[in-house]
């Protein structure tokens, strides 16, 4: 290979064959994406940025054990190869031996377009979109109402190369839409958000609408105090709850005591009914719509992650089934420790509850309840029972006799997520949602909207 190529999976090639450690493990992200910004009804910035970042994992086996060293670094040429893969031998070499240590994934499988050039976004993903958008700033503008947001498109085509032979390689489209509708005045705001893996089937007209009956519905203003409501959580707040349920399932913290899935005397609570109601939350790298890697793609180490288990097949996993908690979530290593099945964390989830209503449909068989938009500033105030403390954001609405009648004051919560699947007395239909606190890092998720009988608002926010 010539010191000017940059193929990436030549770059993934040769960096397994400078590599003098035990073992290598090779990760070229080709990364690009596209994005167009708005304020006040109009186009402010748009954009395309392409790059790469090499990620080098090296082994070395040593009388104490495996260590291991990870390096990663953008922008990386061929030319720059060898002083990175030096790197990361010297930082394994320098290392203890690895708590995650497995023997690297073995196999030959390779990818059919391991060797084809990495998919690319570019700015036509929004030929469709962008016409659609400047008819949504002009209904907007008729009805006296601001559109404020984005759109973002990312495409990263992955290419992974092991020393025991694997040659894999995932390419993940990512995309995702908000907008928030203001007031002239500023003093109402509504917001509303889609993923989507390609811009298709997203309509923001049709989000102009709904963010237009929002400030419609803001017009009258009702101050509520702190207490328990029954509460209509849409499908954005239900995936912000319970992907930070997920992220807080690791089986060694559950074994050690450590988290709500915890049981005395080093056992968890598989097994365990978490809801009357038919709940199953899973995930599924073949979800249709919602498709992520069907391997392990690790850039680093860490409780629920391992640099070892790079490669390894991914399968649709039940983390809830029918209600009852049926996986946590382990790495090859965590599972060997804990005795439970090797179940990697997969980058997307659902759940589905049977439901049939929409949140419309919820709405309108309310007798007395608050309606949600999203919820914002999510933190962690007691891991053991995964107690969390957030805000409501950009529109609490009461409803009376199944009717919205006014917008409510924010407020800030104290819930566990998995406390309220227990409380959950219904589930709508299932449907892609994006969320709003976690939307940067989690973004293919499909939710119904719960209603909970007595959600705690445990005090009033002014913020919008």
């Amino acid at each position: 290979m010539s010191r000017a190529s940059s193929k990436p999976y030549e770059i993934v090639e040769r960096a397994l064959e400078l590599s003098t450690a035990d073992g290598c493990v090779v990760i070229a992200d080709e990364e690009s994406s596209a994005n167009l910004r708005w304020a006040g009804n109009a186009l402010t910035t748009n954009g395309v940025t392409r790059g790469r970042t090499l990620t080098v994992v090296a082994t070395v086996d040593g009388a104490e054990g495996t260590a291991s060293g990870v390096v990663s670094r953008s922008a990386v040429t061929a030319g720059e190869l060898e002083s990175l893969v030096r790197a990361a031998e010297a930082a394994a070499r320098a290392a203890g031996p690895a708590e995650d240590a497995q023997p690297l994934v073995e196999g030959v499988p390779v990818s059919a377009d391991f060797r084809d050039a990495p998919a690319e976004t570019s700015s036509s993903v929004f030929d469709a979109f962008a016409p659609a958008l400047g008819e949504a700033f002009a209904r907007a503008r008729a009805g006296g109402r601001e559109l404020y947001g984005f759109a973002n498109h990312e495409m990263t085509s992955s290419y992974l190369g092991t020393s025991t032979g694997l040659r894999l390689r995932h390419d993940q489209p990512n995309g995702t839409l908000e907008v928030n509708a203001k007031s002239p005045d500023r003093t109402k705001s509504a917001w509303a958000g889609r993923s989507t893996r390609d811009f298709t089937d997203v309509d923001p007209g049709a989000l102009d609408e709904e963010l237009a009956k929002r400030l419609v519905w803001a017009e009258r203003r009702i101050d509520l105090p702190a207490g328990r409501y029954e509460t209509l959580l849409p499908p954005s707040a239900v995936a912000d709850l319970l992907v930070y349920q997920l992220w807080s399932s690791g089986a060694r913290d559950a074994v050690e005591g450590r988290t709500v899935f915890s049981r005395p005397g080093g056992s968890t609570r598989l097994g365990d009914t978490l809801s009357t109601l038919p709940l199953t939350l899973r995930s599924d790298p073949n979800e249709p719509g919602l498709e992520a890697a069907p391997f392990v793609l690790a850039h680093s180490s860490g409780g629920d992650s391992s640099v070892f288990d790079n490669g390894l097949p991914l399968a649709p996993t039940e983390w809830i089934k029918d209600g009852k908690l049926e996986r946590l979530t382990t790495t090859r290593n965590t599972a060997a420790l804990t005795g439970l099945p090797v179940t990697p964390d997969i980058d997307n989830l659902i759940l589905d509850a049977g439901g049939t209503r929409t949140l419309d449909e919820m709405v309108a068989a309310t007798g007395r309840g608050l309606l949600l938009t999203c919820l914002w500033y999510i933190r962690e105030v007691d891991p053991a029972t995964l107690l969390l403390t957030g805000l409501t954001r950009d529109g609490v609405y009461l409803v009376e006799d199944g009717e919205v009648v006014g917008e409510v004051n924010n407020f800030r919560f104290n819930e566990s997520p998995v406390d309220l699947l227990s409380r959950a007395s219904e589930a709508g239909v299932t449907e892609k949602t994006l969320p709003r606190e976690w939307g940067d890092w989690f973004t293919r998720a499909a939710m119904p909207a719960l209603r909970v009988p007595d959600f705690n608002m445990s005090s009033v926010s002014r913020g919008v």
